[in-house]
């Protein structure tokens, strides 16, 4: 026991000594200076600055506005006080004070900054999600245009104090990543992990923006934060935005298609059009505003290797040419993807659009030997949340028999689980169909695009089929020139 102690102790002042040093490089940094303006768990990243020395040459001010009253009159009224609109108006505001009192004495020799974060740890009188936003505003070099990098973070440790620790080495980590790592966006995602651990903060928005990042393509970087660990799923929409799924998502019917799109076809948006028809006749979602997302897994991204970032983004090209808001997740197994779905939605409706194959594969016991219930546990977890199945025939050919919710074919010993989940409305096919589309397949479509076979643009939507053509995604061939 003594020596358990003695190795908690040593991570702890290891943990502390690499945070320390980092505050410590920033304060020892002559043209570094700024304002720190944070709401709920303490001022737990300033007091890093303070406590290492040299915080004279660095903190130009440090706020804390707690109370309600309080920061409506400094930042304006808000919906809700831990949010991008209150962190957004915040950052605006002290940093905007800053420029304004020590631009003209300071400004040729100072590069300016603001730090804010709005947050709500776990407290005595509530147990409620502990989350928050944080971000920063930044100069690189003094007179330098402005660069931006916002995050929501999760926290999730079971204690209070161990919160606000975490949260204070993220946001050294933040403002040293600005002043020292703004030249590499992949490092300065990679270094928000130091000192820390996934099992510690989950971070799934972040966004770069401003002169520093004007070649930063946020979708890479959301897909970054999945390929480390750092979050389950990041979700972006069609413009690029990143969007945080719990804001996205809150008590709202989500229908969600799993797939490659490696490219898009009418199949894909066939499936989609079809399970909504379904889907928005249930009584549960009937006169609700339902939510459509795309779902790219990283198993997927990664079936030939390592994941390639030019694929990703083509794929994201031609999802947004079809409008559509994508998640990247890394819950390969339906049941995660269902808990994830259903802690944002809040208990809504939740519609999970698929292939005969796909529904095929759902039931191949191999997928579920780490679950100590095997394939039962899974479907308990999958279906104690309301969602149903709808599911997509499968014709591969003209000659090849249909196959469908009725006539799939299971393992003989679960041929009566598979029986119960179809009679009680779990899993329902989908008629509605356009029988032309059944023989395309992705795979032969990017075939047709790398051979130069122009029937391949008669298979996807005219929006995709442009975006192929004009950014030759895919293995497009280019045209040589004479």
């Amino acid at each position: 026991m003594v020596d358990s102690l003695h190795v908690r102790r040593a991570v702890v002042t290891q943990r502390e000594t690499r945070t320390e040093s980092k505050a410590l490089a920033v304060n020892l940094d002559p043209k570094r200076y700024g304002t720190f303006a944070e709401i709920g768990a303490g001022q737990e990243v300033v007091r890093w600055f303070f406590q290492v020395g040299g915080a004279a040459g660095t903190i130009a001010k440090s706020i804390s506005a707690y109370d309600m009253a309080v920061s409506d009159a400094i930042y304006g009224r808000a919906d809700r006080y831990v949010s991008r609109e209150r962190l957004e108006s915040m950052i605006a505001y002290e940093h905007s004070l800053t420029l304004e009192r020590l631009r003209e004495d300071r400004g040729s020799k100072t590069a300016f900054f603001t730090f804010a974060d709005t947050v709500a740890a776990r407290s005595y009188k509530n147990d409620r999600e502990s989350h928050g936003w944080m971000g920063v505003r930044f100069q690189a070099h003094p007179r330098d245009e402005d660069s931006s990098i916002l995050l929501h973070l999760r926290m999730l440790d079971s204690e209070n104090a161990l919160q606000q620790e975490a949260l204070g080495i993220v946001g050294v980590n933040l403002i040293y990543a600005a002043c020292f790592l703004h030249h590499d966006a992949d490092q300065i995602v990679e270094s928000f992990l130091d000192s820390l651990s996934t099992d510690r903060i989950e971070i799934d928005v972040i966004e770069f923006s401003g002169i520093e990042f004007r070649h930063v393509d946020n979708r890479a970087m959301s897909l970054r934060l999945v390929q480390l660990g750092l979050s389950g799923a990041a979700m972006f929409s069609d413009q690029g935005k990143v969007l945080q799924p719990s804001e996205v998502l809150y008590r709202r019917p989500v229908l969600v298609e799993r797939g490659s799109f490696r490219p898009v076809t009418h199949v894909n948006i066939d499936m989609l059009e079809c399970a909504r028809e379904k889907f928005v006749e249930e009584p549960a979602v009937a006169g609700k505003d339902v939510h459509v997302l795309v779902e790219l897994t990283m198993r997927n991204l990664r079936a030939t290797g390592e994941v390639d970032l030019q694929d990703f983004l083509e794929r994201a090209e031609v999802l947004a040419a079809c409008g559509l808001t994508v998640l990247v997740s890394d819950y390969f197994e339906y049941y995660r993807l269902g808990a994830f779905l259903s802690r944002h939605t809040r208990g809504e409706k939740i519609g999970i659009v698929m292939g005969a194959g796909s529904l095929k594969e759902l039931f191949n016991e191999q997928f579920y030997t780490d679950l100590d219930g095997g394939i039962l546990e899974s479907f308990g977890r999958l279906f104690k949340h309301d969602l149903s199945l709808y599911v997509y025939p499968l014709r591969p050919t003209p000659d090849a028999p249909m196959e469908t919710v009725q006539s799939l074919e299971v393992s003989e010993h679960l041929v009566k689980l598979y029986g119960y989940l179809v009679d009680r409305g779990c899993i329902t096919q989908l008629d509605n169909f356009r029988e032309e589309y059944l023989q395309i397949l992705s795979r032969d479509v990017l075939a047709r695009i790398r051979g130069g076979d122009p029937s391949w643009e008669k298979m996807v939507p005219d929006g995709v089929a442009e975006t192929i053509r004009k950014n030759h995604f895919f293995g497009h061939p280019r045209l040589r020139s004479a």
